[in-house]
């Protein structure tokens, strides 16, 4: 008897996955750039999609120079049109999308505060960004980004997933979802809605064998953030000191710490019973009441 605990061969994954093809947004950044050369390594066709060609072009290069294929593609989520001619372009080189990575999405200053919490002399500092300050077009950005940038790229490549096996989509969430962040209240709430989006979608294209679940990374050093975490001599800043006290593994996220649970939600041999989830992977920040 085969012991349920023992791992398939590495082939056999490489076997479920190879000749797929994945669209990536966002995938020209540190989380889901590593998500495509991994997805690449099991042979899966990955369309890396970003706002910037030339970074979407080295994440091809880093999958051509292994053995992967991948193409780069300009595109912003957030424009209709756009995303219809993607889904051409991505046709014309790969074929159908059995695999759609919403990673897409992020803050910005704009829809930012500038302290943790409100003290009334924040209010004649004029250095200092309050909640009163963030206009409704700066709430708005952040928030379409993440939601909108979410829901258009799913309208636009889920309907030739249909009744396609394996069909799966993944979000990109946050631990902002379900714990709103200090100083992010346009992201935080921007990701909480796509934690609500993944559940809809589950149970909408469930009929027509389309998966949709999430993923909500935790504290990972990013390009977007590393100026929030780390002091220009590579040492933590006090918000990121605040992070570890409250991560029971006592560090930040790699990108290959994202890479199982990608794999695991992607074969359906696997997870072909699972969707409608957000699975937080975290170092245990959620579980954690800071007592």
């Amino acid at each position: 008897m085969t012991d349920a605990r023992q791992q398939p061969p590495a082939f056999a994954l490489q076997a479920q996955l190879a000749g797929r093809v994945a669209v990536v947004t966002g995938g020209s950044g540190v989380l889901c750039g590593a998500m495509a050369v991994e997805l690449a390594r099991h042979g899966v066709k990955v369309a890396v999609v970003g706002r910037s060609l030339e970074k979407s072009d080295d994440v091809v290069r880093a999958i051509a120079s292994s053995g992967g294929t991948a193409r780069a593609f300009s595109c912003d989520v957030l424009d209709p049109a756009a995303l219809a001619r993607l889904h051409i372009e991505v046709g014309d080189a790969f074929g159908p999308a059995d695999i759609l990575i919403n990673g897409a999405g992020g803050g910005h200053p704009k829809g930012n505060t500038g302290t943790e919490v409100l003290k009334a002399s924040d209010l004649d500092d004029e250095t200092v960004q309050t909640f009163f300050d963030i206009t409704s077009e700066g709430f708005g950005h952040v928030l379409d980004l993440n939601l909108l940038g979410t829901w258009l790229p799913t309208q636009v490549f889920a309907r030739g997933m249909i009744d396609r096996p394996g069909a799966s989509v993944i979000n990109i969430s946050s631990m902002a979802a379900q714990v709103p962040i200090t100083k992010v209240p346009a992201y935080s709430a921007g990701k909480a809605g796509v934690d609500s989006i993944t559940k809809w979608l589950a149970v909408h294209l469930a009929d027509v064998g389309i998966r949709v679940n999430a993923i909500a990374p935790g504290f990972f050093l990013t390009e977007q953030n590393r100026a929030l975490l780390t002091q220009p001599d590579g040492s933590f800043t006090p918000r990121a000191e605040k992070v570890l006290s409250r991560t029971p593994m006592r560090r930040l996220g790699t990108p290959e710490d994202l890479l199982g649970t990608l794999l695991w939600l992607v074969d359906e041999q696997r997870s072909g019973f699972v969707t409608g989830i957000t699975v937080p992977v975290d170092g245990g920040f959620m579980a954690y009441a800071g007592v």
